[in-house]
């Protein structure tokens, strides 16, 4: 384990070694070996992957390798079915959920596992975050976009009122990039679309006014150190200013909003996770992988426990007691004070803030 502290990594991925049949237009598998594991999508070869996706014993091993305490583990965005009808989307959550407690059971205090839900209907999605976090995930992964409506929508920010109120960690992650012959040559939307469209879902929570709206309780991160955000945050308030006209529609400038969201640690290079703890903030930053996907960290962490900028005592925030406030629960034995417990019961679905009162509290 690294000497400077335990190490937790927020973002990871699994995927189930087999599934059922979850219906058309779903991911299938098409078994390589007894560790290789083909995703077919459409009839197409999407993703090979391998053990270290569905097999604890391997996901472990290399966490002792990395010096990992522990991992939150994700669904593959590719499960997440927004494009399908609400009965169908919420068998393949509810599937692919108990899959995920099953590929964690054998680790439950170092593999976290975080469930996926059916976006595209906020009641539907609100009742399988309330079962998930009954039997036993820790918080909820949710992907960009739902088609053509950001995390703004009226449905979308049911859903992340209702997530806060129970105290659940929201996580997002990129899906379903842009296709065009232009991004489909050197991996480019992955290397473009990825960083843009999650650039885009921060600007749509604060432009599109969500946090006015939702509580402050609301603890979400946005995976790839937020994608290019930090470095245009000045060209946002610059625009804000300069055209409210047109997209002045947060009660406040969007550097204001800089402590209401995490952001990931896979940036890569120490100057861009200098930018990353400049703008964002070194209570806002979390190690993240992308474990066990090859465009990942390797070994995870490393940028953080190397960066030369990074005292002791900000290392270790970045390390693993952010993850504890975002997790909303002690990690690794760091206390975290005033800390929701997670499942709590809630009553109903809460109400959101509006901007006037936004601007009311600002005062």
């Amino acid at each position: 384990m690294d000497p400077r502290g335990q190490v937790v990594d927020v973002h990871t991925h699994y995927v189930p070694r087999g599934w059922p049949d979850l219906g058309p237009g779903t991911p299938t598998p098409r078994f390589e070996s007894e560790s290789e594991v083909m995703i077919m999508l459409d009839g197409r070869e999407f993703r090979r992957v391998g053990a270290d996706c569905w097999d604890a014993e391997t996901r472990l091993a290399a966490m002792d390798a990395d010096g990992i305490a522990k991992q939150v583990v994700s669904p593959t965005p590719v499960f997440f079915s927004y494009t399908h009808d609400v009965i169908q989307a919420s068998r393949i959550a509810h599937i692919l959920n108990d899959l995920a407690l099953a590929i964690c059971a054998p680790a439950p205090d170092r593999l976290l596992p975080m469930c996926q839900v059916p976006l595209q209907d906020p009641d539907a999605a609100c009742a399988e975050l309330e079962r998930c976090l009954a039997a036993g995930h820790v918080g909820v992964e949710i992907g960009n976009h739902v088609g053509d409506r950001d995390l703004d929508h009226e449905g979308v920010v049911t859903f992340l009122q209702h997530a806060a109120a129970l105290g659940a960690p929201v996580f997002v992650h990129p899906w379903d990039m842009p296709s065009s012959p232009r991004l489909d040559r050197w991996m480019a939307q992955w290397l473009v679309g990825m960083p843009a469209e999650t650039h885009l879902s921060v600007l749509a929570m604060i432009l599109g006014g969500v946090f006015d709206r939702v509580d402050e309780r609301l603890r979400i991160c946005f995976a790839h150190g937020g994608g290019s955000f930090a470095f245009w945050l000045g060209r946002f308030g610059n625009a804000w200013h300069q055209r409210g006209d047109v997209i002045g529609t947060s009660a406040l400038p969007p550097e204001h909003y800089r402590g209401r969201f995490y952001v990931d640690s896979v940036v890569f290079t120490e100057h861009a996770l200098r930018l990353l703890v400049d703008t964002i903030g070194a209570d806002r930053v979390v190690v993240g992988s992308d474990y066990p996907y090859p465009l990942g960290e390797r070994p995870a962490g490393a940028v953080v426990r190397e960066a030369s900028f990074l005292d002791d005592a900000t290392r270790a925030r970045l390390l693993s007691g952010n993850a504890a406030e975002f997790l909303g629960s002690p990690v690794v034995g760091s206390p975290v004070l005033g800390s929701p417990v997670l499942g709590s019961p809630v009553v109903g679905r809460a109400e959101p803030t509006t901007p006037a009162a936004a601007k009311e509290a600002a005062r």
